[in-house]
C-alpha cells in the first residue's frame, strides 16, 4: 500500500514539473475533449518567457491526432464566434507569458484517433522560433473547472461553430 501510494505521488509530482526549454516554460498544462463522441480536443496552458528576447510559438505536433493546430475564437461581422487556424503562431513577449485558454487561443487536436480519457496523458511537441522543440505531456482533464465565460468541463460544443475555415472538417462525427 505504502509503495503503491508513493509511486503515485511521484508521478503526480513529475507530471505536474514544468516543461523547459531555453527560456521558455509551460505550466498548468491541460486538454479537454471537444464533446464525448468528437473526434476534436484542445489543450491550454500558460507559456513563460524568461528571455530578453520575444519568442513565438509556431506549431504543434502530437500522434493523438491527424492534425494538431494553433487557433484562436474570433467574431465575424455577424458577431458568430468563430475558430480559426493561426497560421502565424502566438507571440511570446521577452519578460511575459502568452495564455492558451478556452474561448481564446489553443492547441487544436483535429482527427483523434483514439478518445481523450479523463486521467490519461496526451504527448505533443510545441515548436517555437528560437526556442525550438518543448515536448509537453499534457494531462487530459475533464472535470477541470473553466474559467465563468467558458463551457462546462467536457462540454465544450464546438458543433455550433463555423469550421469552414479548416478544410476537412466534419464536426457531424
Amino acid at each position: 500500500m505504502f509503495r503503491t501510494s508513493l509511486l503515485a505521488t511521484a508521478a503526480a509530482v513529475f507530471l505536474a514539473a514544468p516543461a523547459l526549454a531555453g527560456d521558455i516554460t509551460i505550466t498548468d498544462p491541460y486538454a479537454i475533449a471537444s464533446t464525448m463522441m468528437s473526434k476534436s480536443g484542445a489543450a491550454f496552458m500558460r507559456i513563460e518567457n524568461a528571455g530578453a528576447s520575444d519568442d513565438r510559438l509556431v506549431g504543434a505536433a502530437s500522434d493523438i491526432a491527424e492534425r494538431v493546430e494553433l487557433h484562436t475564437h474570433i467574431a465575424d461581422a455577424n458577431g458568430v464566434m468563430k475558430m480559426v487556424e493561426v497560421k502565424e503562431g502566438f507571440p511570446v513577449p521577452a519578460h511575459g507569458e502568452h495564455i492558451l485558454q478556452r474561448g481564446s487561443d489553443h492547441v487544436m487536436f483535429l482527427g483523434l484517433k483514439q478518445p481523450l480519457n479523463d486521467g490519461d496523458t496526451v504527448h505533443v511537441v510545441l515548436t517555437f522560433e528560437k526556442a525550438g522543440e518543448v515536448p509537453v505531456d499534457i494531462p487530459v482533464d475533464l472535470k477541470r473547472v473553466p474559467a465563468a465565460a467558458a463551457p462546462a468541463a467536457g462540454q465544450m460544443n464546438m458543433n455550433g461553430m463555423d469550421h469552414g475555415a479548416m478544410p476537412g472538417m466534419n464536426m457531424s462525427n
